[in-house]
């Protein structure tokens, strides 16, 4: 199963040693929105979506107060559609669109894959489209997927995966892509752990923010933590999911690639590595 490692959104907010760890606190950060293209057996599978289409012709969608913060690059050659029909596919080859959660820099390609089946926790979907459980308020941009989606739902439970909990994210046509419950972040954001030849590779998604995060002594910048604190639905789960992580890592590190939505050393590593 080939696997395309895809930055479909360039976000640069000012403080780049606070962000990334290195440089001046006067340079502009750089983050990435890391997104998965997988050729299955059923079709293209995007996970995660990024920033799409819609986002950049009407930027004030997403929030004046995150624009101003995050000061994405907004570029619609980096939308996940367009590096798509690079790559030589439509975009109705992308079957299924497989989200870690859905934050607006996560879900705004959705509507760019109209036909698509959209797959999310229920958690997820009952909080930011249902709305049977409150959301926090200007949380999701409920415009990106106002053209009502197919959706799929999972829940808790489902096969074992290194300890952690999964389901079959494509079913029995696709065993090797599962959805991993990583709550925390929000109450229904989950990895998406996908068998790349002898290897697995698991999009954290928000599940952390930094790569050092997942080191035996974690470490994150400061201004980077506190924005994680501050997108915390659910903290203490978060922390323990992260502690998760890291066992993973150190105890099956030769057997699983881990990375995260936003980091650069993550995905500059992953895109050396191209799976």
């Amino acid at each position: 199963m080939r696997v395309h490692h895809l930055n479909t959104g360039t976000m640069c907010p000012i403080g780049r040693r606070l962000v990334n760890g290195t440089g001046s606190i006067f340079q502009h950060a750089r983050m990435v929105c890391h997104c998965l293209l997988i050729e299955t057996n059923d079709g293209l599978a995007l996970v995660d979506t990024g920033i799409g289409l819609d986002d950049i012709a009407n930027p004030p969608r997403l929030g004046p107060k995150w624009v101003r913060q995050t000061t994405p690059r907004l570029d619609p050659a980096e939308t996940a559609v367009r590096q798509v029909e690079a790559l030589g596919y439509s975009r109705d080859d992308v079957r299924h669109l497989l989200l870690t959660h859905l934050d607006r820099d996560h879900a705004g390609g959705i509507p760019d894959f109209p036909n698509a089946k959209v797959h999310v926790h229920r958690r997820e979907h009952d909080m930011a489209v249902a709305r049977t459980v409150p959301a926090p308020k200007g949380r999701y941009i409920t415009d990106q997927w106002k053209h009502g989606p197919q959706w799929a739902f999972y829940g808790e439970g489902g096969e074992d995966w290194f300890g952690f909990k999964g389901v079959r994210a494509l079913g029995d046509r696709e065993p090797d892509v599962l959805m991993i419950p990583l709550h925390g972040h929000t109450l229904g954001h989950c990895g998406i752990a996908v068998r790349s030849g002898d290897k697995w590779l698991l999009h954290a998604g928000d599940a952390y923010f930094f790569h050092g995060q997942m080191q035996a002594s974690p470490r994150v910048p400061l201004v980077l933590g506190l924005f994680q604190r501050r997108g915390d639905m659910d903290r203490a789960m978060r922390i323990e999911n992260q502690e998760r992580l890291r066992a993973l890592k150190a105890n099956h590190g030769d057997a699983v690639t881990i990375f995260n939505s936003h980091d650069p050393v993550d995905y500059d590593n992953c895109r050396c590595g191209q799976h």
